[in-house]
């Protein structure tokens, strides 16, 4: 068999400064619509919220209608400092859904899920609401303008992210399907005998006990588990190389043994020299976004 590449740590530096080359040109060349767009949808949700609420003055009227409608909701979650997410706000107002359906069957988690937004509101952004009084025409629209742009910027950011990923994704399917591999369905494989066949491939599948974003079945039959990681800083690539990725690595090596499968990461943005070294020593075999003639190389390598 074909051992997978394994990188210098001069190899490496060189596509670590490619690839945050790469990902400071993207973000100048992005275009400024996609937040401009946000921050006008997310206004007009604030103010809304602003007058469903009588400007936050009265929020127990009207809790149905506002948790009850998902862009009002979105809106009342970012009224906290700091925001709160989904899955948060149920955990802090102890509510087994946020459906309407399931709000309406339940005034106490109604009532919780206020109470805690009321308890966290931002001081700064809506000061005349803890000093109980009408806020003046300039804090309301300081309030609105604030608001709209923190929650354009969040989504925004999530956006980015997501299209990224999805982009890397389409990227190494195109690549695998020009090497003339096929792509099958998505499953969960509890061994290596339910993984694709040699020269398959399949979209976000459960390998072991860990997802996968592209599992390969290599011509010499040993799977190929690919996670297509997008980073947008140094801090951010510990997080989604090495307490993801590599984590990943370890556990399917664990799971299936070191010379069933290749785990492995494609990988842009910005990541620091040190981190990629210690995934590739805890068994990432490591690609770039920005070279893919050496996945494609290597992947073609293992055909008998």
């Amino acid at each position: 068999m074909i051992e997978p590449p394994v990188w210098t740590a001069e190899q490496f530096e060189a596509d670590r400064l490619k690839a945050s080359a790469a990902f400071t040109k993207e973000r100048l060349e992005e275009p400024l619509e996609d937040y401009l767009e946000a921050f006008d949808l997310y206004q007009g949700y604030v103010e809304e919220l602003l007058e469903t609420t009588v400007d936050l003055t009265d929020l127990d009227t009207p809790a149905l209608d506002v948790l009850g409608e998902p862009h009002l909701l979105e809106a009342f979650r970012y009224l906290a400092a700091p925001p709160i997410s989904t899955d948060d706000y149920k955990v802090l107002a102890d509510a087994k859904s946020l459906s309407k359906s399931h709000l309406q069957r339940s005034p106490a988690d109604v009532a919780r899920l206020i109470t805690v937004v009321r308890q966290v509101l931002d001081r700064r952004r809506f000061a005349w609401v803890v000093e109980g009084r009408e806020p003046t025409e300039a804090e309301r629209n300081a309030a609105v303008v604030a608001s709209a742009a923190l929650i354009a910027a969040s989504k925004t950011q999530t956006g980015r992210r997501t299209k990224g990923k999805e982009q890397q994704e389409a990227t190494v399917k195109a690549a695998l399907r020009a090497l003339g591999f096929t792509e099958v369905p998505s499953r969960t494989i509890v061994n290596i005998s339910g993984a694709p066949a040699p020269g398959e491939f399949c979209g976000e599948s459960k390998l072991g006990t860990r997802k996968g974003d592209i599992i390969v079945r290599l011509h010499d039959h040993r799977v190929m588990p690919i996670e297509c990681k997008v980073s947008n800083s140094s801090t951010n690539s510990v997080k989604r190389l090495n307490n993801d990725a590599a984590v990943k690595a370890q556990s399917w090596k664990t799971d299936f043994g070191l010379r069933q499968v290749v785990p492995s990461a494609m990988l842009s943005g910005v990541y620091k020299l040190h981190n990629l070294i210690d995934a590739q020593d805890r068994g990432l075999t490591i690609f770039w976004a920005h070279d893919l003639v050496a996945l494609t190389d290597w992947i073609a390598s293992t055909k008998p």
